[in-house]
């Protein structure tokens, strides 16, 4: 941050029961006490908030005791001198089905040490048949003490935490209310179940509202008649026992719900920011999760870590080597698994399994069955989704085709059943339900209801409400386009044994864990790559106050370079690139802490510099004069090569020139020879330059003394004339023509002249 000048975000990854949570504290911790007032109260708000956000948020899983059930985005906020000034806290998709569900492994708030002091009327009958907690790993009597006194030095007075634990008892006594048939009810309803009046009249009273109404409430919903656009009658549709318990549920999950939204928003309100210049983001959510049943919760969690890990991906795996290909490294490409694919098929529009699952909730009749049938009618051929008799596993192999999906995530196959996918993704209260708490006699209750500080979305109608997943996608995105804005970091979280327990190591487990999460590529890149990298300019910037001004005023990159040979730097332990250069893995720490050091060191550094530009002067200007003698050198060579060349060509064409300027200088020849040539070329004769030349010089002597004789055709010296031709031709047996030894054939001459002067005579 403070070198970038950017903010940074942390993120904190790995499977459930990894030490995500652990990791975020120790990250939050040093955040706070390195950069904070000496851990002031804002610094030690910031850490109280971890405490009370576990006891609330936090749950006992099968794979984790203390397993994070939301998301939180934790944003550390810091001046233009990096100082803490404040924080801010987002969190994403509370798991309120941990409110209704009944689980495997129930927990009473006392131990047995504390259990004495519990009145024996005090405790539930699931208390008196199960015991007091039997983990020896918790403490909640000590752990309720650190919460209360964290909520203390947030700025919560014992007023409001109260009317907090006072939430908290209504949501458990709406939990020990159950319903059963009514059977003097002719239209199906049903009435609470005998023995349940007390939990009944303790939820009412703890709530603020009156028995009766809470009862009727909860038996009942208002529907209101319309016609003609008109609203007509306000009437009491009775519920079934089925539907009786979903309203009870819903109630809870909401009272809960608003709840945690409260303490985190009063969490913010304590640590507040005016001002502030950069921030350090540290995200921790749930990991990846696959338990024996999968339902909505863990769908939404499951996909969260695929954006994540295709995050991941494109930070680490893509953009590192489309950078290294930019710059020019030369590092060779890593293959990685791409998993776009499958968040495709989550939130794909109008087909993706998010879509489907709002269009089936919008329907009259809404049916998880439907559901799941759309779900593998629209991708049957999908590779990332397969029915759950493909599972591995026996128990998923039972479930009907239409009652569940199997997705292949990144981090394996994972079987969701669907019969609840409908009511968790549409956990809205009926009116009655919402018009009772909204006048509630308790001031905390009602303002819960009626302030809070998220936009109030439409329930009342099918084609307007927005569920539950389309608002964990939009807020999800609004994530990602946050990290995507910062400067990211990762830590992968690795759990060594499924056990929880110390110095144990499973190494099936651990690889498994390794290759799911891209760590197997991201190593190999890293080894051969180079992790740390900064600008020519920033690395300039950053030691320039510590130099002679004689050696601020080097070129960022020539900077650079004296540095590293100053430093003896290995050649193989830095790359330059071409606007960053870039550092094998621990080199630049190694390289910042010699250039911090005392400044007795940093003259010596300075000396070494200094030599080196003057080294590095010297051996470039023997260079440049060696470089001038060589360009020179080598203008000279095509000047001589062009002279030879030139020298050979005439003394190769010189012949041809010349016979071809007689042949033009011969324009006075008469019609007769002209005859001659063409009879010639026309009996097969053909001729280059010089032969043709030497003929038709031959024929005009021949042909002027012909002109000048007075002689008849009887007595011209047929014979002696044929001697002299063949005797003038036998002087150029030797002519050298066009560069080499050319032998003329006698014989041929003597038949070639001979012909020539009986054609001469039979023309004469």
């Amino acid at each position: 941050m403070k070198v970038l000048k950017q903010s940074q975000s942390i993120i904190v990854s790995g499977e459930s029961g990894a030490g995500k949570t652990e990791s975020t504290k120790y990250i939050l911790r040093y955040l706070c006490e390195s950069w904070g007032s000496k851990m002031g109260e804002l610094e030690q708000k910031i850490l109280d908030a971890n405490p009370v956000l576990e006891a609330f948020g936090n749950a006992k899983t099968t794979r984790n005791n203390n397993s994070s059930r939301f998301g939180k985005f934790i944003e550390i906020h810091f001046n233009e001198r990096f100082s803490v000034v404040g924080g801010f806290i987002s969190h994403y998709l509370l798991e309120k089905s941990r409110i209704y569900l009944k689980r495997g492994c129930t927990q009473f708030f006392c131990n047995k040490t504390t259990e004495k002091l519990l009145a024996e009327d005090r405790k539930s009958q699931a208390q008196k048949r199960k015991g007091p907690l039997r983990d020896p790993m918790l403490d909640d009597v000590n752990d309720f003490s650190a919460v209360d006194k964290a909520l203390s030095n947030l700025g919560i007075d014992p007023q409001d935490r109260l009317a907090i634990y006072t939430t908290v008892a209504a949501v458990l006594h709406l939990g020990n209310i159950f319903f059963e048939e009514n059977p003097e009810d002719v239209k199906g309803g049903c009435m609470v179940s005998p023995g349940c009046e007390q939990s009944l009249s303790i939820a009412a009273e703890l709530m603020g509202v009156d028995p009766e109404e809470l009862n009727q409430a909860l038996l009942a919903r208002v529907m209101q008649t319309s016609k003609g656009g008109l609203k007509g009658t306000v009437i009491m549709v009775p519920l079934k026992v089925h539907e009786a318990n979903g309203a009870r549920d819903a109630l809870a999950k909401a009272l809960y719900s608003k709840l945690f939204d409260y303490i985190v928003h009063r969490i913010n309100e304590s640590i507040p920011f005016f001002s502030s210049s950069y921030y350090i983001g540290v995200l921790d959510i749930a990991g990846f999760e696959y338990f024996p049943v999968n339902s909505f919760e863990q769908f939404c969690i499951n996909y969260c870590n695929e954006k994540l890990q295709q995050f991941f991906n494109e930070r680490i795996l893509k953009e590192e080597q489309a950078l290294y290909e930019k710059e020019g490294l030369g590092v060779k490409k890593i293959s990685y698994s791409d998993n776009q694919d499958c968040i495709d098929l989550i939130e794909m529009k109008g087909a993706g399994i998010i879509a489907l699952l709002d269009e089936e909730s919008k329907l009259p009749k809404p049916s998880h069955t439907h559901f799941t049938s759309a779900v593998h009618g629209n991708h049957g051929n999908h590779f990332r989704l397969a029915l759950p008799r493909k599972s591995k596993l026996r128990d998923h192999r039972e479930i009907r085709d239409d009652e569940g999906f199997l997705i292949r995530h990144f981090a394996g196959a994972v079987c969701y059943q669907t019969e609840q996918f409908l009511g968790k993704n549409n956990d809205a209260l009926h009116a009655s339900l919402e018009a009772l708490v909204q006048e509630s006699e308790e001031k905390f209750i009602q303002n819960l209801f009626t302030n809070n500080s998220e936009v109030k979305q439409p329930t009342r109608g099918k084609l307007t409400f927005i569920s539950i997943a389309s608002k964990f996608k939009t807020h999800l995105q609004e994530l990602m386009d946050k990290l995507a804005s910062t400067g990211t970091n990762f830590i992968r979280c690795i759990k060594p044994n499924v056990k929880m327990v110390d110095h144990e190591f499973e190494g099936g487990a651990i690889l498994s864990q390794l290759q799911c999460s891209g760590m197997t590529s991201v190593l190999e890149l890293m080894h051969q790559g180079f992790p740390s990298r900064a600008p020519f300019h920033d690395l300039y910037n950053m030691y320039k106050s510590f130099l002679p001004q004689q050696l601020s005023r080097l070129d960022p990159r020539l900077f650079c370079k004296a540095l590293f040979k100053a430093l003896g730097l290995d050649d193989k332990d830095f790359k330059f690139g071409l606007t960053k250069v870039f550092f094998r893995p621990g080199k630049f720490a190694e390289f910042d802490q010699i250039m911090k050091s005392d400044p007795e060191n940093l003259k010596i550094l300075v000396a070494k510099v200094k030599k080196w530009l003057l080294q590095s002067r010297w051996k470039k200007a023997q260079w440049c004069a060696l470089s001038n003698k060589i360009l020179y050198r080598r203008e000279q060579i095509v000047i001589i090569q062009k002279n030879i060349r030139m020298y050979n060509a005439r003394k190769r064409y010189a012949p041809k020139y010349k016979g071809i300027i007689q042949i033009k200088g011969l324009q006075s020849l008469n019609s007769f020879e002209c005859c001659l040539i063409e009879y010639f070329l026309r009996l097969g004769f053909f001729f280059d330059a010089p032969w043709l030349l030497l003929t038709i010089i031959l024929l005009h002597s021949l042909h002027l003394a012909l002109d000048s004789s007075t002689s008849t055709s009887k007595e011209i010296p047929y014979k002696d004339g044929s001697q002299r031709i063949c005797l003038k031709m036998s002087t150029l047996r030797t002519l050298n023509l066009e560069g080499s030894e050319i032998k003329l054939e006698i014989g041929f001459i003597k038949y070639y002249y001979a012909f020539s002067f009986i054609w001469f005579r039979n023309y004469y």
